[in-house]
């Protein structure tokens, strides 16, 4: 296998589980100020011109978390069988993570770090929005330290993630749960392997 990789972007997470897994894979690092991520080749790989991308034997794959779920379900580990309930949580954090966290990231790291304007009303929305989802995840981690009953699985690997950049950016409020999962997260040596560069 073949991930195509920029660091410190949504290709973190299929990285992270690669190390996680212990498998074999070849890392292709990307650099999008060289436009490397808009040339033809990759084009070919990413019709818009993103990371990640994983090629397999069977073709290429994209979107972090469909590459996630594909990977982990390939390998069979850290992620529920099919049908389970707790497969369907598997869903369930995925989405959430994607559809009521990470926009509003996107939306606060454009107005505070790219723009530079953190007390913007959009900045503000964003962050307010982010803090409602953020309290949900806060409430599930109150008495475990994964999101899933049985332990560390794919979940983490995204809104962890998620997690983190709201973290890193300063955007999470009265989240005590949330900050000590991002600690766990950053504990684990997979993960640490997988932001070294």
């Amino acid at each position: 296998m073949k991930l195509y990789y920029v660091p410190f972007t949504r290709s973190n997470r299929p990285r992270w589980l690669l190390e996680e897994l212990g498998v074999p894979y070849q890392l292709v690092r990307l650099d999008p100020k060289a436009g490397q991520t808009r040339s033809d080749e990759h084009t070919s790989r990413h019709p818009l011109q993103h990371v990640p991308v994983l090629d397999t034997p069977d073709g290429t794959l994209f979107e972090s978390a469909a590459i996630v779920l594909q990977l982990a379900d390939l390998h069979g580990r850290f992620i529920p069988p099919t049908g389970s309930y707790e497969r369907g949580l598997v869903y369930q954090w995925l989405f959430f993570a994607m559809t009521e966290l990470e926009p509003h990231c996107v939306t606060f790291f454009d107005e505070k770090v790219k723009k530079k304007t953190p007390v913007s009303e959009r900045a503000l929305e964003a962050k307010r929005r982010l803090n409602v989802a953020a309290r949900v995840v806060n409430g599930e981690l109150a008495n475990r330290e994964w999101m899933l009953p049985s332990g560390f699985s794919v979940a983490d690997i995204v809104l962890g993630s998620v997690a983190w950049w709201a973290n890193r950016m300063g955007a999470l409020e009265d989240a005590p749960n949330v900050l000590a999962y991002v600690e766990r997260i950053v504990a684990r040596p997979a993960y640490q392997r997988a932001v070294v560069d």
